[in-house]
């Protein structure tokens, strides 16, 4: 998790006052397989991974573990967009939206 990605992160958990912190998964959905997913974390699940990162608390789905390996998570703001990115060195390819990717 990038710095950026962190701060981003604090500000919407801040409005989540019940929530311990983030959940990132992946889900089988789009033209490509999979795409990333990220929920409030209100109960801690024993079997996800745990980490922090610039002060932000992190749970990986056991699931998802095999597909993001390796991969940075960031926060971009254009004029058009405002999005969290994910560069995963494992993924085969995307489709042309951005929503999806295979590894």
């Amino acid at each position: 998790v990038m710095e950026r990605a962190a701060e981003r992160l604090k500000e919407l958990l801040s409005n989540q006052p019940n929530s311990l912190g983030i959940r990132l998964g992946v889900k089988r959905r789009g033209c490509n397989g999979l795409s990333y997913t990220l929920n409030y974390v209100l109960d801690v699940d024993k079997k996800d991974v745990s980490m922090e990162a610039h002060g932000v608390k992190i749970w990986i789905e056991p699931m998802a573990l095999f597909n993001i390996v390796g991969t940075q998570m960031d926060f971009e703001e254009t004029e058009l967009t405002s999005e969290f990115t994910f560069n995963n060195p494992n993924s085969k390819g995307e489709c042309g939206c951005g929503e999806s990717f295979n590894v």
